[in-house]
């Protein structure tokens, strides 16, 4: 960690001192010429940036200088990676620790607009009505176009109580949608989780965050108490779950596998980015103190009761390590829709003034070496959720995503692949319903949740296979 730090602290100290090149100071000059730091280019910055100190229209202070050309070396890289000023930094710690204020929307960026990767279950933006893969054109009238993502996220955070008006374009609507919000205060509960039917357990986990581990763990053997017997089937809902901590998504793997099973795989240019992430306690609890192991007491059998997987378009990063490893080690049936390709581990690296950045460090690995990486994870059985795949935003669509080391043809669909899942699909009177943009969200897990209702036929279908 320290020596990313110094590394970038190097490169940052390098373009100011391309800057005072551009000042005529030539000790630095010759500090530079004996450096490994491209000199022609820093000077080249340091022109540019001479040049809008004295001849841009309005005065600039020098500080929003650097921090956009930081931003833009970062942002430049890939749809993941950015420069975080204090107050970023600051909200993206209240993020991981399941409290922060806003809309609830993960986003990303696509043709200069704010592209929704997942609406944050319970959230203002998921009651009213906004969908992976929405546009965000205008943010109270004011156009996205040409802002950082940052600057976007900055305009939808605000005070608990105040309204905003999106601009959103949908692929699936001719015309612009508008939705008036009103922000809160976002306390996103990440586990959920209920006596489907008796003997069977579903649980939802919508987003990984610093206790999500724990949570589950809680939530299992509270159910598992209540129905007094072993459970016949587990159904684990990771759909619109666009990701968070890595050591939670190792936490919720180690729940339902054995022991010392690798969960994943991460490979980097770093030392310190190459890891293999086994079901241990030292791999996902938070200083690695095994007497505050949270699956310690979590009862045997969870390991080995039936199990399926639901994920989707709007499944991302850590839900898809957890789909993956699921499945590689064939602990359970992955089922729904091919998942979003989001296959690389995103580093927040502290600078010393109080900023930090958010970069690229690895890319990620399920255990049987699939890099999922602008692909996703393939279902082992697809079950339509009525939505048309041509207006299903994935990793493969980002400007700039990284590649995948292990797929020439990365942004090849599912059907391409040598195994092809089996699909079931809904009528088309259910597609329609399950398009119209005047209806709300449906409830995960109700009467109206399609994939929910296949997904447990197709459970108490493994527990009759392993009964006989």
């Amino acid at each position: 960690m320290r020596s990313k730090i110094e590394k970038f602290s190097l490169i940052a100290c390098g373009a100011i001192i391309g800057v005072l090149i551009s000042l005529n100071l030539p000790v630095f000059a010759d500090k530079v010429e004996k450096s490994n730091l491209p000199i022609d280019e820093l000077r080249t910055f340091a022109e540019v940036f001479g040049k809008i100190k004295s001849d841009y229209v309005e005065p600039v202070e020098d500080k929003k200088l650097i921090n956009e050309a930081l931003n833009g070396m970062l942002t430049g890289l890939d749809p993941h990676s950015s420069f975080l000023n204090m107050e970023d930094f600051k909200d993206l710690n209240q993020a991981t620790q399941g409290e922060f204020g806003g809309l609830g929307l993960e986003v990303g960026t696509e043709d200069g607009f704010v592209k929704v990767i997942s609406p944050i279950e319970d959230s203002p933006a998921y009651k009213a009505g906004l969908k992976s893969g929405d546009l965000i054109m205008k943010i109270d009238g004011a156009s996205t176009k040409g802002l950082t993502l940052n600057d976007s996220v900055k305009k939808m955070r605000g005070k608990p109580g105040s309204k905003i008006t999106l601009t959103v374009l949908r692929k699936s609507e001719v015309k612009p949608l508008i939705f008036n919000l009103v922000r809160a205060i976002i306390k996103s509960q990440s586990v959920k989780g209920k006596l489907a039917e008796p003997n069977y357990v579903y649980v939802r986990v919508s987003q990984f965050q610093e206790h999500t581990g724990e949570d589950l763990a809680k939530l299992l053997k509270s159910l598992r108490e209540q129905n007094k017997v072993p459970f016949k089937g587990i159904l684990l809902d990771l759909r619109n779950n666009p990701g968070g901590l890595l050591n939670s998504a190792v936490g919720v793997s180690a729940a339902f596998l054995p022991k010392d099973n690798l969960v994943v795989y991460t490979e980097g240019r770093a030392a310190d980015s190459r890891m293999h992430l086994t079901a241990i306690p030292e791999n996902y609890l938070k200083g690695g103190n095994n007497k505050d192991d949270y699956l310690k007491d979590l009862p045997e059998d969870i390991r080995s009761t039936p199990m399926v997987v639901l994920v989707n378009n709007g499944s991302a990063s850590a839900s898809e390590i957890v789909a993956g490893a699921l499945q590689d080690h064939k602990r359970a049936l992955i089922v729904g829709m091919q998942s979003f390709g989001k296959g690389s581990v995103q580093s927040i690296l502290p600078m010393n003034n109080g900023t930090a950045i958010k970069m690229t460090t690895a890319r990620y690995f399920t255990p049987n070496g699939r890099s999922i990486q602008a692909k996703g994870i393939v279902p082992d059985i697809i079950v339509d959720d009525g939505s048309d795949p041509s207006f299903m935003t994935k990793e493969a669509d980002l400007t700039n995503h990284l590649s995948n080391p292990k797929d020439a043809d990365a942004n090849a669909p599912a059907k391409d692949n040598k195994t092809s899942p089996s699909p079931i699909k809904k009528p088309e009177e259910e597609k329609k319903k399950n398009t119209d943009t005047s209806s709300g969200p449906i409830e995960p897990a109700s009467k109206a949740d399609k994939q929910f209702q296949e997904a447990m036929n197709i459970l108490k279908g493994l527990q009759i296979l392993q009964n006989k």
